[in-house]
């Protein structure tokens, strides 16, 4: 079994027939993937601006690891796949969840919607939105209008800092995506004969 931090490690996947995937977004104070949205403004990375009341930022990072614990499988992390991702994004505006936003994956809102999805693909020349640079390519973004008076006041506050998204997945063995150096995926294949 791979590892990570001494760890168990899942990749995520979905599947047509079982129901899986992505069905809400919630806004968060601490993001799993760890990385906030943005709110734009020039003044600093995490601020408001009161004419657009939009926040951008990274839904699902491709091959970042993410702490897990529960009852069934203790404490381990999941990874997802650029593949799955797209599959994942793919569903999700099929099936037009895009006004299906929580906060802290508790309470639905309303007036809270997504204007903008997209997955970085540099042979496509989508890449990255400024200040996110550094997110590898099969990224899927999100841009959310915020209407709700009191969800905006709470990410002009910062209480939100970014997105989480929420669904149901299979856990599968670890898989890492195709974009991987190759030297990174013969180290793992390496480690999973140890």
């Amino acid at each position: 079994m791979n590892t990570y931090n001494d760890l168990p490690v899942y990749s995520l996947v979905v599947n047509d027939e079982e129901g899986t995937g992505v069905d809400f977004v919630a806004l968060v104070n601490a993001p799993a993937i760890e990385r906030n949205f943005q709110a734009f403004n020039n003044r600093v990375k995490f601020t408001a601006n009161e004419d657009k009341r939009l926040v951008t930022g990274p839904l699902m990072i491709p091959d970042s690891m993410i702490f897990r614990r529960d009852e069934k499988f203790g404490e381990y992390y999941v990874t997802y796949t650029a593949e799955t991702i797209k599959k994942i994004a793919e569903k999700f505006m099929l099936n037009q969840y895009i006004s299906n936003v929580n906060t802290e994956h508790k309470t639905p809102v309303k007036d809270v919607f997504m204007i903008e999805s997209f997955i970085t693909d540099a042979d496509r020349g989508i890449g990255s939105p400024k200040g996110f640079e550094d997110c590898p390519d099969g990224t899927w973004f999100g841009t959310y209008k915020v209407n709700n008076e009191d969800v905006w006041n709470q990410v002009k506050d910062g209480t939100f800092k970014g997105f989480s998204v929420e669904g149901d997945f299979i856990h599968a063995p670890f898989q890492a995506s195709k974009q991987l150096p190759l030297e990174l995926i013969l180290i793992d294949e390496i480690l999973s004969m140890l």
